[in-house]
């Protein structure tokens, strides 16, 4: 039994040394023509009509007609020079001192399992040999079959013939002859396909791609594949040549060349990028991308990231040398225009310093305004930059954030780019007071600085208690009380041109608080076979006048009456306006699920008891008088096939639409039909940017027109006119940018081309056509 269990300890780690090599492979092995067995699974008809495959080799991908040996029924030893077995017939020649299991020979050992008809014993010359029908299967659940297994009188040099390593992640790996000398494993006329080998119908197929070698080495005191007369086959007809190729093995990572990228734009030509890896350590990696044009100078792009036992971080950049223009108002010519070096770093971090304390931090700078929109790397008007300390426990929370933000956009100064130094922020929560509730407590003080414009500074503390009870009839009672005072110093004030946004100079300080009575009654029911809920909402608010425009408006300029704002205890979105004046705001939300289908809706609005505080609010936000306008939501699903969203608000004196926003979601997930529109008529002047009106209309679809192949596509296009925005430069419908592409996707295999046309021109990005393609392997990187 002894030597019963040398068989194994030889036999299964060359196995299962080739199975880790094929794990390991992002790619792998070719060879020499030969005939494909067919799927034992295929009918009779589709195994007698499974065509010639002239690119497998002769050990090849297909599936083996034999079924690895189930589990031990009776577990296996400890020892791992312990194997056990069962066999037919267990024969001993004395003669030539020979051992031999036949019929449906089984060992175990440990978690590996091997299954053949025949295993031989030479006692005399050390040989062992495995025949007919071999599988192994590793504690990973790796399947490697062969045909016949040949060790020598260590147990550790063989030679395997007709080998197939299944992997347990989808993988396969065929060799016609696998060798091992030492510790270097040398596997010839070789296959490896991530890919599926039947279709959909069970029958035998070409893989989407594989790679093939004459020859693959594998020395684990490197720890690299290395192939010999390599090359990738893309659906059995287009092969790239790979003379020199290696990667690394056991799953780790290593230098080396990544995928490509190639497209083309009308701006900078022809485009190759080549982007190559290297593996510093496995906590760390460096990018380096050359970017090469046919229209441009070339551009580096490198990323360095790193992971540690704090956190991680990365940090990318981009450099070139090419012209540009400083006013992006006019065309680009050799007066307006000069060469310069442009570039732009991207980097963010966090580190987790211990379970409550934490760093995060993101730049993000660019050369110019369009670089990132010449070089494709992306299309944000507005780069904003943080560095932010944390601490956050079950009670508490503590930051101090630091901001800084860089505008890209035609017609910004960037001198009047505010810069946050520091913003504190800390709130505690005391639940179960002296009455019940919760009690929360903020403490914030932010400084806001400009090159050349007004500069302020703000600090206030707040208290705020809730307190929400059930009656007995089922109504819902919240109670909210909520006092805050408020410091600021404000300074060059006269440099903000919009005066409501100014506030007074030097120092000011106010006090702001409100009470507010909360009531909603949910009435359920059954309807249609389903549930319906109908619930009536009532809040009403106390809140004396409030001092807001001898402060400054940094945070609270985007204001406009909406569904998720209608019960807000202050409409405004930060501190430096608040809504006094008591106020009572009804709403009813509307809720129906049926098998499949469900419907949920809102509608509300506001009414005010003192008109003393309407000037706070631009005409057309909805809040402007007394009578607020009436805002809602409506949201329609049908199964996972239909999703349609609407919210809106409409004028509460002629029910003029002010806000009209459609999204549509129609189809599954192989085909869709996405439409959405967008249409803010509150025709408020030029002088308030952030309320601007705005009217667009967005289309996206996908078809799945085969089982592979899909078309996809969008349009962004911009409605807005002279009479919405006197600003304007589209004539009511102009489009801003489109894609179309056509993509085969299968299980191992994305390949896409895309056109993407942009309409508008902004100094050197041009508008025009540009075209990708895209090229992606399962395993081998994009």
């Amino acid at each position: 039994m002894t030597r019963t269990a040398l068989l194994l300890s030889g036999a299964l780690p060359l196995a299962l040394c080739l199975t880790s090599q094929a794990h390991a492979q992002n790619s792998a092995p070719t060879a020499s023509p030969a005939p494909a067995p067919t799927s034992p699974s295929s009918p009779p008809d589709a195994q007698q009509a499974a065509p010639q495959d002239q690119d497998v080799p002769a050990a090849n991908l297909q599936d083996r007609p034999v079924e690895p040996a189930p589990p031990s029924p009776t577990g296996t030893p400890d020892d791992p020079n312990q194997v056990q077995f069962s066999a037919d017939l267990l024969e001993y020649d004395e003669g030539s001192d020979t051992v031999t299991a036949s019929g449906d020979v089984r060992m175990y050992r440990r978690s590996d399992r091997l299954r053949a008809d025949k295993v031989v014993w030479n006692r005399k010359s050390g040989q062992v040999v495995a025949e007919g029908n071999i599988v192994i299967v590793n504690p990973e659940g790796d399947e490697a079959y062969g045909d016949r297994i040949e060790l020598t009188d260590s147990l550790k040099d063989g030679v395997v013939d007709n080998m197939l390593v299944v992997l347990e992640a989808g993988g396969r790996i065929a060799a016609e002859r696998g060798e091992r000398n030492g510790d270097i494993i040398t596997v010839r006329n070789a296959a490896y396909t991530p890919c599926s080998v039947t279709n959909s119908e069970g029958c035998p197929k070409e893989p989407s791609w594989k790679i093939t070698a004459e020859k693959v080495v594998y020395d684990p005191n490197k720890g690299r594949l290395r192939y010999t007369g390599a090359r990738v086959s893309i659906f059995n007809l287009l092969t790239i040549p790979l003379p020199v190729f290696s990667h690394p093995a056991g799953g780790r990572s290593d230098s080396g060349f990544l995928m490509p990228d190639v497209r083309v734009t009308r701006v900078n030509g022809l485009q190759i990028a080549a982007p190559y890896f290297f593996a510093l350590a496995p906590n760390r990696d460096l990018t380096v991308t050359p970017h090469i044009f046919t229209g441009v100078l070339p551009m580096m792009q490198a990323e360095y990231r790193e992971l540690n036992s704090l956190g991680a971080f990365r940090i990318a950049g981009y450099a070139t040398y090419s012209r540009r223009s400083d006013d992006l108002t006019v065309p680009i010519t050799d007066a307006t225009s000069k060469n310069a070096f442009r570039g732009y770093i991207d980097g963010n971090g966090r580190y987790q310093l211990d379970p409550y304390w934490s760093v995060s931090g993101s730049i993000r700078v660019a050369s110019d305004r369009t670089f990132m929109r010449r070089y494709d790397i992306s299309r944000d008007d507005r780069l904003r930059n943080n560095l932010r300390v944390e601490r956050i426990s079950d009670d508490s929370y503590f930051a101090i954030n630091g901001w800084a933000v860089q505008t890209l956009r035609v017609g910004e100064r960037q001198a009047l780019q505010p810069f946050v130094l520091p913003e504190i922020d800390y709130r505690k929560r005391f639940d179960e007071g002296l009455v019940g509730g919760r009690v929360e407590m903020q403490l914030n003080t932010l400084a806001i600085a400009r090159d050349e414009g007004q500069d302020s500074q703000r600090a206030f503390a707040s208290l705020r208690w809730d307190l929400r009870r059930l009656t007995a009839w089922g109504q819902e009672i919240t109670l909210t009380a909520y006092g805050r005072g408020d410091a600021y110093n404000t300074k060059d004030s006269l440099l903000t041109t919009v005066e409501r946004y100014r506030g007074d100079e030097g120092f000011q300080f106010r006090a702001v608080g409100a009470v507010a009575l909360d009531m909603k009654w949910p009435l359920v029911g059954e309807f249609l076979g389903g549930t319906q809920r109908i619930t009536p909402r009532v809040q009403i608010v106390g809140a004396p006048k409030v001092s807001n425009f001898n402060v400054p408006n940094e945070d609270a300029r985007a204001v406009d009456l909406e569904d998720s704002n209608l019960f807000a205890l202050n409409r405004f979105p930060g501190y430096d306006r608040f809504e006094g004046s008591s106020r009572v705001t009804w709403g009813v939300d509307y809720a129906l699920y049926l098998p499949g289908f469900s419907i949920d809706a809102n509608i509300g609005q506001s009414y005010r008891f003192s008109s003393d505080q309407l000037s706070i609010f631009p005409q057309g936000t909805g809040l402007s008088d007394q009578v607020s306008d009436f805002v809602g939501r409506t949201v329609v699903r049908f199964r996972d096939f239909v999703t349609f969203t609407h919210r809106y608000r409409l004028d509460k004196d002629n029910f003029a639409v002010r806000r009209n926003e459609i999204d549509l979601t129609l189809g599954s997930r192989a085909s869709y039909l996405q439409l959405g529109y967008l249409r803010l008529n509150r025709n408020i002047g030029p002088e308030l940017e952030d309320l601007q009106d705005r009217e667009e209309a967005r289309v996206g679809a996908r078809v799945q027109v085969a089982r592979f192949w899909s078309l996809s596509g969008s349009m962004l296009i911009d409605l807005t006119d002279r009479n919405e925005d006197i600003l304007s430069e589209s004539d009511g419908f102009q489009p801003v940018r489109h894609r179309l592409g056509v993509t085969y996707e299968d299980d191992c295999l994305r390949l896409g081309l895309t056109w993407r046309r942009d309409y508008q021109t902004t100094g050197d990005a041009r508008r025009g056509n540009g075209y990708l393609l895209s090229l992606s392997f399962k395993n081998l990187g994009r």
